[in-house]
């Protein structure tokens, strides 16, 4: 699978754009601030639905307008898609698939596969559990769409629940009606636990071969799933801590609390391991990542890297690319370096100024 184009309106700075990608390495280069990453977010939108930032619509749509198109052009399978999202400030967004509209925005998910590596993903071993939650979650929505049901469903469920303990202060009756929610958790929460699991004993099997060969055999990594519940016990800690749930108006337990363990020779990187023992890591897991879904979907995902180049020292360039043959690669970059001239064949280089874009790429073949 592969983006072929995509086409913004008022899309943040960018007023309207239309760009091409090449089937193996676009390559968007320019100065901080400009757009690069912009145009990254509106590839991973057309694959989830949401920015990757978390930003809400009305954020995205551009200053002193009140609604954002984004249309993109896939190839899969040897046929073409167009996926058409309408972002609107005070309303929900439309979708649309081929140009019939779809009900749900969860109708997207799977249709392409879209990984997106940032500097802020090299934090994931020592930043907190909701970043690790993040990682699971992630991936999991696009390529489970049970999962992203069952997710869907328990976040429902858990905002209903807090809501009501806030509630219980002033209506203490209300009391009566936890166990529903309780229900509704330990149903899809058990799903959850199950399913998280199962892909985090997958990533670690994939990511012992990988960091060995990063680290020259030197060091031998193990990722395990920690679950904040086992799920047999989950409704006996649900009443246990019903109390003090109520009294901090808070659910407690379950697996939005869930975490992820990395040890490297047994030592717990988070806790004592070097910044660059932790990136190296961070890198592992992305990795990992990327031949999961190969293996899940039997196709190659689409990878975005946001200026992460940047952040890693040569070996670990060097480590990132040598796994990223035939695998459609869009990268932001704010300095062309040798690296980047040596490493890659220019395929398609675009420079980005100020919301606009210019083709570069035979300028720089000359």
């Amino acid at each position: 699978m592969i983006i072929k184009s995509i086409e913004l309106e008022n899309f943040r700075n960018y007023d309207s754009l239309n760009i091409n990608f090449d089937e193996h390495t676009t390559i968007l280069f320019g100065d901080n601030a400009q757009g690069k990453t912009n145009i990254l977010e509106s590839a991973y939108m057309s694959g989830t639905t949401k920015s990757h930032k978390g930003s809400r619509d009305k954020e995205i749509i551009k200053f002193d307008k009140n609604e954002s198109h984004i249309k993109t052009v896939i190839s899969k399978n040897d046929r073409d898609y167009q996926i058409d999202i309408h972002l609107k400030k005070n309303k929900s967004k439309g979708i649309a698939i081929n140009r019939v509209p779809i009900k749900k925005a969860a109708d997207l998910f799977g249709l392409i596969n879209i990984i997106f590596f940032s500097p802020e993903d090299l934090n994931i071993i020592k930043n907190g559990p909701a970043e690790r939650r993040k990682f699971m979650d992630a991936e999991l929505c696009q390529i489970d769409k049970i999962y992203l049901s069952d997710l869907t469903n328990y976040n429902k469920a858990l905002n209903q629940r807090n809501a009501l303990l806030k509630e219980m202060i002033y209506k203490p009756d209300l009391k009566e009606t936890l166990p529903v929610w309780d229900e509704q958790l330990i149903t899809y929460g058990k799903k959850i636990i199950t399913r998280r699991q199962q892909f985090i004993n997958d990533i670690n099997i994939i990511v012992k071969d990988i960091h060995s060969k990063i680290t020259s055999g030197k060091e031998n990594i193990d990722v395990s799933y920690d679950p904040n519940i086992e799920d047999i016990f989950f409704l006996d800690e649900l009443v246990k801590n019903k109390e003090k749930d109520m009294r901090f108006c808070q659910t407690s337990v379950g697996p939005h609390r869930d975490d992820i363990k990395i040890t490297v020779d047994g030592i717990d990187i988070r806790k004592f391991g070097s910044q660059g023992q932790q990136r190296t890591c961070a890198l592992s897991l992305k990795l990992s990542e990327i031949k999961l879904v190969e293996n899940t979907i039997k196709d190659k995902p689409i990878l975005l890297l946001d200026d992460v180049l940047s952040e890693l020292d040569k070996n670990r360039q060097s480590d990132l690319l040598d796994n990223l043959l035939d695998t459609q690669t869009i990268i932001t970059c704010t300095g062309l370096d040798e690296f980047v001239k040596n490493r890659f064949k220019l395929n398609t280089v675009y420079k980005v100024t100020d919301g606009s874009i210019e083709l570069i790429t035979e300028e720089l073949n000359e």
